[in-house]
């Protein structure tokens, strides 16, 4: 008899690399028979039954990246307001969106975070060691003739560096603090001081090499996030959102020179208390801000309600009639340096002994204010100091 030919069914066999290229026809090969009958063609027959794909179709894989929908036309019912952000109090800009530029530096206030708690950490650290360590820094920038903004970078890379750390011995602060302020010079000064000029200033304490050495570490423990927005650039934003006339170019300066310099110098004295720590850079120069000018430019200027800057205000207070009572401060001199940017040079004056002052003020303010000065606390009298029994009438 002649055999017949068998219909054969095609195998899926799965392809490492799928093509996205149409399937072809399979063809079955034809089997070994004396018959000179030519095989049938084995087509894939669609499925039928329903979510279910016939194993002769070649699926493609689509494509790892997938298309961006930049068209929101369709989602404009879905948006919201953001109700935690403050609406900017920048006027239109012509190199930027103003409400853009707002959100970023309301981002950064929260992302670059700080905490008066920091020496905690470090049992054999005192305030006063912090103190007389940022007021040498200031000095050694005044002595370089660098930017204010380049001391509160390394103000705000020590805090938070140090509180990043456990048991820092007191005889490292003055290299992390120099080291701090070397990463601040090459961020912020077109021609920053050299290496070994930063060395030269610690008088031997700390060589290039040991710089070199906690530079590297400052930076990985901070994640080289390094671009704070500072007490300085609040302050800068604020006077120009507040003395900017119609039209006028926000990135030149729109306020007085000296009444820049004298609000920066409460600001110096203040961030020498660690206390300072408490309050976020905005508030913290909004509140300075208050001493120099009324409380609804203010308000304006940052847009933040009384509510926010009152206690950081009450705190300010002794140091602010600390310096009420010196010479005011004017704007310095600086060879190579032009008119318009000598504010910006960060000067130095006896902040140790307005800090001192400042805190025996405080002092006075606190005890004037406790219960004992009112009326004493309600205590029972040591057992020496009762009467005895029969001495009562």
């Amino acid at each position: 008899s002649t055999a017949q030919p068998q219909p054969c069914r095609a195998q899926h066999r799965p392809d490492p690399e799928p093509s996205p290229a149409q399937p072809q026809p399979c063809t079955a090969p034809a089997l070994h028979s004396p018959s000179p009958a030519q095989p049938q063609p084995c087509t894939a027959q669609p499925c039928t039954a329903q979510h279910r794909v016939s194993p002769c179709t070649l699926i493609p894989t689509p494509h790892k990246e997938t298309e961006v929908i930049e068209d929101y036309s369709g989602f404009t019912q879905y948006r919201f307001k953001n109700l935690f952000i403050a609406k900017s109090p920048l006027p239109a800009l012509s190199w930027g969106n103003s409400e853009a530029v707002w959100t970023n530096m309301l981002k950064k206030e929260t992302k670059y975070t700080h905490n008066k708690n920091v020496l905690s950490l470090h049992p054999s650290l005192q305030p006063k060691m912090r103190a007389i360590l940022l007021d040498w820094l200031i000095e050694v920038c005044e002595v370089y003739t660098l930017h204010r903004e380049t001391f509160y970078l390394a103000q705000d890379f020590f805090d938070r560096f140090m509180f990043t750390q456990e048991n820092i011995h007191k005889s490292k602060l003055q290299l992390i603090g120099i080291t701090s302020l070397f990463i601040a010079a090459k961020l912020e000064e077109i021609y920053p001081p050299k290496l070994h000029e930063f060395a030269y200033v610690t008088d031997g304490a700390c060589t290039e090499d040991e710089i070199l050495d906690m530079e590297l570490l400052i930076l990985k423990a901070l994640n080289w996030e390094l671009y704070p927005v500072t007490v300085i650039s609040w302050l800068n934003l604020y006077l120009q959102v507040i003395c900017r006339k119609e039209h006028c170019n926000m990135l030149l300066p729109q306020y007085s020179q000296d009444t820049f310099v004298q609000i920066a110098q409460l600001l110096d004295l203040c961030i020498l208390d660690v206390e300072s720590l408490s309050f976020s850079y905005s508030v913290l120069t909004a509140a300075a801000l208050c001493y120099h000018t009324s409380d609804g430019d203010v308000v304006k200027a940052s847009g933040l309600q009384w509510d926010c800057v009152s206690t950081c205000y009450n705190w300010m207070s002794p140091f602010a009639k600390t310096l009420s009572e010196g010479d005011q401060i004017k704007v310095k001199d600086f060879r190579q340096v032009t008119d318009e940017d000598r504010h910006n040079i960060q000067t130095h004056t006896n902040y140790l002994g307005l800090l001192d002052e400042a805190h025996v003020r405080q002092a006075e303010c606190t005890s004037r204010l406790s219960p004992l000065s009112i009326g004493g606390i309600l205590t029972p009298p040591k057992s020496t100091e009762k009467p005895l029994p029969g001495s009562m009438h």
